[in-house]
């Protein structure tokens, strides 16, 4: 068993930067390609970014590219989000999530009925 715990949001301005964890206790980290999601009031969830499971390969979204960077340290057993150049429009809980498949999905990494294992959510709020 797998648990995920995300960590690291809070309260930063426009402009500003955050980075957030994602620590991962049970089973073998380096076994799952990971993603961070995330999620406003009363919008769907939607895709923030993926990586593969040695942490080679990764895929954004349009409205982070180039803002966000989505790294992982297995030896740590910890995903992180690194993000820069903060807007309103940022502003949702992040969760991070785990697909077991063995090839990493690449651009197919958005949709989120892939991830078996979710982790608790993180509050990121961005003021203007």
């Amino acid at each position: 068993q797998v648990e995920l715990v995300a960590s690291g949001g809070g309260l930063v301005q426009a402009g500003g930067s955050l980075r957030l964890s994602c620590a991962a206790s049970g089973g073998t980290f380096s076994s799952y390609q990971m993603a961070w999601f995330r999620q406003a009031p009363e919008k769907e969830r939607e895709f923030v970014a993926s990586i593969s499971k040695l942490g080679s390969r990764a895929y954004y979204a349009d409205s982070v590219e180039g803002r966000f960077t989505i790294s992982r340290d297995n030896a740590k057993n910890t995903l992180y989000l690194q993000m820069n150049n903060l807007n309103s429009e940022d502003t949702a809980v992040y969760s991070c999530a785990a697909d077991l498949a063995p090839v990493y999905r690449g651009s197919y990494s958005t949709s989120s009925f892939y991830y078996t294992l979710w982790g608790q959510g993180t509050q990121v709020t961005v003021s203007s």
